[in-house]
Parts: structure tokens; C-alpha cells; sequence
């Protein structure tokens, strides 16, 4: 087949390979906007060679900018980006999972944390496990819908069982970066880490990392070991 209808790969590998721009999209991964002073912070260059990279960042269509009045504001350009980043991160990282994931700082990470709006790590993948050993959800062409057992939970939870319409996909696979299992992705995920956040069960930390509260493990984790009757 002719290289020019293969996948542009190197042309993604050049904008992951700068280790300046690399920072800058981890610190993305939480799915919120940051401004060009923070993300060099992040990136520890100067705000000028941090408005470099932001260029190229752009132009590759990774991250899109949001002026806010004489303020602009930057975010990862969609969830495809996303989950790109993350499985490069496994990948780039299974020779060496085990001792990368030793660190006192990784552990926080390992156990909850936010990826692009949904929860991830060890308890995005119990959230989904659950939902699926409880039959709570079926199978789509793209992905998952809830059951009637589904939706029964939900409103247990407290959450509405019946979602808005979102032009989003309702609930698919993401492959988790340290626990190489899938967590849930998509609307209902992104709406399940909103409540628990808004209950108080679970707490941003410092950067992606997310703490389960006292709350959260009186009310949130006995939850997810429920079998419907």
C-alpha cells in the first residue's frame, strides 16, 4: 500500500515527542481549562516558549483555545485526544509499570483520578466493573446503554435514571493507564463523577489525583459491591 494513505504517525509522535509539550497535556488530562501561565508552570518554560508549543498544540488539533474576555484559556480538543494520550502513556510505560507505579505520588494517582472529566484508576475500574457485574449495563453498537437494574441504581445513588440527551456517546471503554483494564468513559461517566464530586464522596486533589472522602467510603464504596435483587 502507498505510504501516503497509511496513518500520519510521525506527525502525532513529533508533537508528544517534546517533553515540554508532553507536560502540558498530561496536566489537560483533567478535561478543565488552563490558561497559558499556568500550563507553563506546569511545563516549567517561560510563558513566550510556552506560547510556542500552545501554537503547535493547536495547529496539530490538540488543544483548542477559548478567549474569555482579554484572558485565554486552553483545553485538550476532545476525548479522542484523550484517550490517545493515555494509552501512549501504558504503552510508553510497561517495561517499567510496576516501579513507575511505586512512587508515593503515582499511588494517589493509582488509586482515583480524573481523566478528561470521568473517573479513572483503581475506582473507575471498580465503577465499571460494578456496573456490569450488576447487569446494569447492555451492550450498544458504540458502546453501553443502562439497563432497567441500571437506572434502578442510579436513582439509589441519588442521580437522575433518566439522562438528558447529549450529542456526546452515552457510555463506552476507556483503556485505564495504570491499571490496564478499562474504566467507563463518556456521558454517564463524566455525570456519575459530577454527583459523586457534588456528594462529597469523593474530592479533587492537587493536579489529576482524587481523594475518596469519609463519605465516600461509608457511602460511596459499599455501593459498588451491591447486588440487585
Amino acid at each position: 500500500m502507498n505510504a501516503a494513505h497509511e496513518p500520519r504517525l510521525a506527525r502525532v509522535a513529533a508533537i508528544v515527542a517534546d517533553p515540554s509539550r508532553s507536560r502540558m497535556l498530561a496536566y489537560l488530562l483533567t478535561g478543565e481549562y488552563a490558561s497559558a501561565s499556568e500550563l507553563a508552570k506546569a511545563a516549567s518554560v517561560t510563558p513566550a516558549t510556552a506560547s510556542g508549543h500552545l501554537v503547535k498544540l493547536m495547529g496539530a488539533k490538540f488543544v483548542v483555545c477559548e478567549p474569555r474576555g482579554r484572558h485565554r484559556y486552553y483545553r485538550l480538543a476532545d476525548a479522542e485526544v484523550a484517550h490517545a494520550l493515555e494509552a501512549l502513556a501504558l504503552v510508553a510505560e510497561r517495561d517499567g509499570h510496576d516501579r513507575a507505579w511505586a512512587h508515593p505520588e503515582r499511588t494517589r494517582l493509582r488509586l482515583a483520578r480524573c481523566c478528561y472529566g470521568h473517573l479513572a484508576g483503581k475506582l473507575g475500574v471498580a465503577v465499571l466493573d460494578s456496573l456490569q457485574r450488576g447487569g446494569r449495563l447492555g451492550t450498544t453498537s458504540d458502546g453501553f446503554e443502562l439497563t432497567d437494574s441500571g437506572r434502578t441504581w442510579l436513582a439509589r445513588l441519588g442521580m437522575n435514571p433518566s439522562l438528558p440527551c447529549s450529542r456526546r456517546r452515552f457510555a463506552y471503554r476507556c483503556v485505564d493507564w495504570s491499571e490496564r483494564r478499562d474504566h467507563l468513559a463518556g456521558q454517564l461517566a463524566d455525570e456519575m463523577f459530577q454527583h459523586f464530586t457534588t456528594k462529597g464522596w469523593l474530592r479533587r486533589g492537587s493536579g489529576r489525583a482524587v481523594e475518596v472522602t469519609v463519605s465516600g467510603q461509608r457511602e460511596l464504596l459499599p455501593r459498588l459491591d451491591e447486588q440487585d435483587a
